[in-house]
This record gives structure tokens, sequence and C-alpha cells, in this order.
């Protein structure tokens, strides 16, 4: 495990968030590196929901979130451009082709790199479904378009979801091979999963518990 002591990218604050039935977070406070986070934690722990909370598309009852300084509570848009976050299980862009929802993502982020994203395309064999609408992918090719699309967005924070599910062994070993090489350049990877694979130099673990 690699231990860095860089300033945090993502600061979240005595973050407080429940659902009607149970408390999630109390004053629940993290900074997150430059590098390769790993949230891990059990099923109903909060991995997916702190992702929402970290990327605001969830608003927490209390607390402050501040990415390079910029708040989310005073700065809302730009906080949300420096972030790339993707609900692996929603279908609100199902109507999308590939090709479009791309081109969504590169409007919304001003450090898109269109050579990552042939990159990203060609090495997770996405060039036949480009044009295809997102309903009609599988549940691993949909998650690939995500990542393809993470990795292009240039975003100082990049927030995935269990990003190797439902991926082929190929397309892990690609994906890791790219998390790993992009460990350094800069970026904050936040990885929401319950183990992580083998390959990655990991800067922290937020462990949730199981």
């Amino acid at each position: 495990m690699k231990h860095v002591h860089n300033t945090p990218i993502l600061k979240a604050s005595a973050l407080n968030f429940s659902y009607p039935d149970r408390q999630l977070f109390t004053d629940f406070s993290i900074d997150i590196p430059p590098g390769i986070t790993l949230i891990r934690g059990g099923d109903g722990r909060g991995k997916s929901t702190l992702l929402k909370l970290l990327a605001g598309a969830q608003p927490a009852q209390s607390g402050q979130l501040h990415i390079n300084g910029v708040g989310l509570q005073t700065h809302p848009a730009n906080y949300k451009a420096s972030v790339f976050w993707a609900e692996p299980r929603a279908d609100a862009f199902d109507q999308l082709t590939a090709l479009e929802y791309f081109e969504l993502q590169r409007s919304s982020h001003a450090g898109s790199d269109d050579a990552v994203l042939a990159d990203m395309t060609d090495g997770l064999g996405l060039q036949e479904h480009l044009q295809k609408r997102l309903f009609m992918l599988s549940t691993g090719s949909k998650r690939k378009v995500w990542l393809a699309a993470a990795f292009a967005s240039g975003a100082a924070v990049a927030l995935l979801d269990e990003p190797f599910a439902a991926l082929d062994a190929a397309s892990v070993a690609f994906i890791v091979a790219r998390l790993q090489s992009s460990a350094d350049d800069g970026r904050a990877w936040a990885l929401a999963d319950y183990v992580a694979p083998d390959g990655l130099d990991i800067a922290q673990v937020i462990d949730l518990g199981d």
C-alpha cells in the first residue's frame, strides 16, 4: 500500500445523513488525497450513498464538502464540474447512445480528453456499441461506458461505484492498469467496493465496516 502525504483534493467535514429508518453518517469527516482511495464496507453500510454525498447528487442533512477549496454549498456548479460520478444502476441516460452520453460528459467537464476517450473505447471493446442506446447494453458494457467517461473527463475527483462488477477479466485487467497509471496524475479516484483487485497502489482505505 502506498502512503501519500499530499494536500487533500476533496474534504468532507462533519457530514450527517440518515434515511428515514436509519442513521448512516454522524459527524463524518474524510480527506481524499490524490491517488486511489478504497471505500470498503459490507452491504448496507453506505458505500454508494457516500459517493452520492461526495458527488453532490444526494444532499447531506448537514456538513461541508470542498474540492480544491471550492465549496458545494457556495459554488455548486463549480464543485460538480470537478467531479465525475455515475449511478451504475440508474436509467436516467438510457435513451442516449453511448456517443451521446460521451458528448454530454464532454460538455460537463472542461478537462475532457478525446484521446483518452478513444484509448478507453478501444481498450474496453466499445466500438461496436457506440451507436446503441444505453438501455440496449448489457450491465457490463454499460459500466464500461461509465468507466470510459470517467477516465476521459479529466475531473479532479472520480467516484467509481463497484467499477469491476460485471466486467470480464480482460476489462478488469485493463481498468486496473489504467487506474494504476493514473494514480500519480494528481487526480483523486475513490472506489466503492468490497475489496480492491490486485495490482493497485491504494493511497488510503476508508472502512465503513461489515
